[in-house]
Formats: C-alpha cells, sequence, structure tokens
C-alpha cells in the first residue's frame, strides 16, 4: 500500500529505480533526456503529438572532471535547452499559419496588373527598416547556432548580475548604512555574506512568484509537473498510463530546482571563505568563483539523488518547497504528452539508466 503525501498524491512505493532520464519543459511540450536518446514532444494545435529526436551529446576530457563538469554540463543544457523552446515556438507557429485558399474552378481569369510606378530613389524609414529586419532575419538563419550560444551567455550573464552581483552590492549598502559587519574580522566577514546569501533567497524567491503569475509560464509549470510525475511512475516501475501517472507527486527530489538552491547555499559558503573586500573586489571574485560554485552544486546535486539518508534528503528539501512555484498540476492532456515522450527514451537495455 502507498503511503500519501501532503498533496494527497501518491509516493513512489519503496523499492523504488531512481533513473538519470530527465527533462525540461517547453511550450506545449517537454524535451526527455535518456541516456542514448533526446526527443522532444509537442502537442500541436490539431491535437496531434509530434515526436523529434535531438542530437545527443557524449561526454569526454574535462566534461567528465570532478568539480569542473558541472559548469561544462549545465552551460551545453541552457543551448540545448534554449534549442528545444525554439523548436517547439516555431512547431506551433508554423502549425498556426492558414493554408492558402484554393481559387474557385470557375473564378475568372484576372488580368494582368499594369507595372506600378517607378518609385523614387529615396526610401522610406519604413522600408529601410524592413531592409533591416530582412538582413537580421538572414544573418539569424545562417547563424542560428552562434546565436543559441550567444543566448545562452546573455542567460548566463543575466542571471549572474541577477542572483550574485546584486545581492553583493545590496549587501555592501545595507552594512554601510545600519554599520553591521564593519570590522574587517573573519566574522565579520561571515556576517555579510550571510545577509548577501539572505538578499539572494528573497530575489530567487521573488522572482519565481512574479514568473509563475504570467499565464503562459504557468502551462510551462504545468508540463514541468506533468514531466516530474511521469518520472515518478517509471522508477515506481508501473506502466506509464495517464490513470498511474496522474497519482503521483508534482513534486520529485532530483529536479534542477533544487539545483539553483544549492547554488545559492554554496555560495554562502564559498564567498566567505574569501572574506569581503570593496566593492569591485567583491563583484570580480564574485563573478570569477561562478563556475567553481555552479561546479560544487552539481556534485552535491548528484550525492543527493544516489543516496537516501538524513542528509541528502534535508538537501533536497527546499528544492521541493521551491517546486510549488516551479510546477503545477498538470491536465490529462499533458501527461499523455510527457508519457509519449518518456516512452521515446527509455533505453532497450535495462538498468542502463540507472542513477
Amino acid at each position: 500500500m502507498k503511503k500519501k503525501n501532503s498533496d494527497n498524491q501518491a509516493a513512489v512505493p519503496a523499492g523504488q529505480i531512481k533513473t538519470t532520464i530527465g527533462g525540461q519543459a517547453l511550450i506545449e511540450g517537454l524535451m526527455m533526456i535518456g541516456p542514448d536518446k533526446k526527443v522532444m514532444a509537442v502537442r500541436k494545435p490539431d491535437g496531434l503529438i509530434y515526436l523529434e529526436e535531438l542530437s545527443m551529446t557524449r561526454w569526454s576530457g574535462l566534461a567528465n572532471l570532478l568539480f569542473v563538469r558541472g559548469s561544462i554540463r549545465l552551460f551545453h543544457q541552457l543551448v540545448t535547452g534554449t534549442r528545444a523552446l525554439l523548436r517547439s515556438a516555431e512547431l506551433l507557429d508554423e502549425a498556426s499559419e492558414p493554408a492558402p485558399s484554393p481559387a474557385p474552378a470557375d473564378a475568372p481569369a484576372q488580368e494582368p496588373e499594369a507595372p506600378a510606378p517607378a518609385k523614387p530613389s529615396r526610401r522610406t524609414f519604413k522600408e529601410w527598416r524592413a531592409g533591416v529586419d530582412q538582413k537580421i532575419d538572414h544573418f539569424l538563419t545562417r547563424h542560428s547556432e552562434v546565436m543559441l550560444y550567444l543566448s545562452a551567455i546573455g542567460g548566463i550573464l543575466f542571471s549572474v548580475v541577477l542572483f550574485i552581483l546584486l545581492p553583493n552590492l545590496l549587501a555592501s549598502g545595507f552594512s554601510h548604512l545600519t554599520g553591521i559587519g564593519e570590522s574587517v574580522s573573519r566574522s565579520s566577514a561571515i556576517l555579510k555574506n550571510l545577509i548577501e546569501g539572505v538578499i539572494r533567497i528573497v530575489i530567487f524567491v521573488g522572482y519565481l512568484i512574479l514568473a509563475s503569475r504570467m499565464s503562459e509560464i504557468k502551462r510551462v509549470w504545468m508540463y514541468h509537473g506533468a514531466e516530474h510525475k511521469t518520472i515518478a511512475c517509471y522508477e515506481a516501475q508501473m506502466p506509464l498510463t495517464v490513470d498511474n501517472a496522474r497519482q503521483f507527486s508534482r513534486f520529485h527530489p532530483r529536479c534542477g530546482t533544487s539545483f539553483m538552491f544549492i547554488v545559492i547555499l554554496v555560495s554562502i559558503v564559498v564567498f566567505s571563505l574569501v572574506g569581503w573586500w570593496n566593492a569591485w573586489i567583491n563583484l570580480l571574485i564574485r563573478f570569477l568563483l561562478v563556475p567553481v560554485v555552479a561546479g560544487i552544486a552539481y556534485e552535491i546535486i548528484r550525492l543527493a539523488g544516489r543516496f537516501n539518508n538524513p542528509i541528502t534528503r534535508a538537501v533536497s528539501v527546499p528544492g521541493l518547497w521551491l517546486q510549488r512555484l516551479t510546477t503545477a498540476e498538470p491536465n490529462d492532456s499533458m501527461l499523455e504528452v510527457a508519457i509519449a515522450a518518456m516512452e521515446a527514451v527509455i533505453p532497450a537495455e535495462t538498468g542502463r539508466d540507472k542513477w
């Protein structure tokens, strides 16, 4: 008999398997990544589920090095996720474009139009803008891969500024105004880093709350919940059906949301070790240590996923709480999409996806 969690949904039974299969919510769909395949499933406006297999990456060299692999793999995942997100939007745009209506069979033939009078050589601003837009579209089409990486770098820089650098500036200002931690002692540096960490958590949670109020994001959160339910159903070794998946919780201990919170906690410890300097040096140090923080957080998440004990469960608690903001209860149609994506990446060799 299964235990019930706080949401009156079935918890995963004892003796479950732990899979490395994970996913990402898209626009009206999901991307699932298994050990051998990466597949996206999108619900098109006509009701059909479209499946598309994406290229896999085989890790080697630095991408397998402890404490280094985290930053490399996370950056790659950001690029892959952005590509899949844009592809899902593209599929929906293609499906929503109306087909040209055929001319009636008895329609009279149209007379050829007279040539338009020659336009003056001077272009209007509207024509100039249209030409510029066309050149930009052409460039983006030819260099789409470059733009994906630039987009990923831009997303990382935005996150670093919002969640790493801004909290430090606010903590410095708070310390200066209140006189808290004005000494140069180790305890003072730790105190100011704790203040910075609290500010970072407030900004992060506030950001998630604001995002969850957007209707488009709410549907993405619902697909996120469908992903978790489907993975939990698979890990419980139950047939992947909508009825079975529906009974599981939308919260999962090995979600990427947990990683973000672990990054915040690790940053407090790491930044405390390097002390507290003037504003510019603090910002530089934090910027340079972002890969270190991400690498440590990645290894902690992997350990928390591999073992089940009071320490690893405690590590997962903040992420489970934050999933109340980053997931929502999916409908049956979304569960069907998640199941289709999951079934497409389950390896033929039993146990190959073991965590």
